[in-house]
């Protein structure tokens, strides 16, 4: 065999290796039933905060740990700990999509990202542009 026969192989078996690396660690958005049945695979869920429940962060005691309760897309509600500081204005956040395994009947989040609501409301837009003189 010639060398370019030999590289052209060991490329392909390298990319062969990356496709179904990277497959197999895809994950997906879900909710927390599903989650519960799988607790060592990552799982990606999306969810709002439940204002009812407690927001637990204390940055004197831990600042590693922030506590709150999801209710995902199906209605069902888990406590989120999430080992890391509490983001900023987690509270005026419309969705949270979190992103970590089940242990139990609680979520352990390796990470947080927020839906932040929107600074344009329909009830706040001009009814005629170019009114405003300068």
């Amino acid at each position: 065999m010639k060398t370019i026969h030999i590289i052209i192989i060991l490329v392909l078996v390298i990319a062969v290796g990356i496709i179904i690396t990277t497959l197999s660690d895809a994950s997906t958005y879900s909710d927390f039933k599903e989650a519960g049945k799988k607790p060592d695979k990552e799982f990606h869920i999306i969810g709002k905060l439940d204002k009812n429940k407690p927001v637990e962060y204390d940055a004197q005691k831990n600042a590693n740990q922030f506590t709150f309760f999801l209710i995902d897309d199906k209605g069902i509600e888990r406590k989120v700990i999430y080992n890391n500081s509490k983001p900023q204005d987690f509270e005026k956040s419309e969705k949270v999509v979190v992103i970590g395994t089940m242990k139990g009947e609680e979520f352990k989040a390796t990470g947080l990202l927020l839906k932040c609501p929107s600074k344009y409301n329909a009830d706040k837009t001009p009814s005629k542009f170019g009114t405003k003189k300068f």
